[in-house]
């Protein structure tokens, strides 16, 4: 009498929703790459918080300051 292997099961197929995962953070390798709109809201409460010290300073600092403090550099 012959007996019949049964296959072990595979990894689960990826279901369309599942593929349409979205992710704040993209990493690549150990650095993590945070989206634009992440730094602008960033850089927005830099701003807020620079100009509430009286402190001076530019858009572009303020976003520059953004991306270092996201990025964990």
């Amino acid at each position: 009498m012959k007996t019949t292997k049964e296959k072990p099961a595979g990894k689960p197929k990826k279901t369309p929703a599942a593929a349409k995962t979205v992710r704040k953070k993209k990493e690549t390798g150990t650095k993590i790459v945070p989206s634009e709109d992440q730094i602008r809201e960033k850089a927005r409460e830099i701003y807020y918080e620079r100009i509430s010290r009286g402190e001076h300073g530019t858009p572009e600092g303020d976003w520059r300051e953004a991306e270092e403090l996201l990025k964990g550099s």
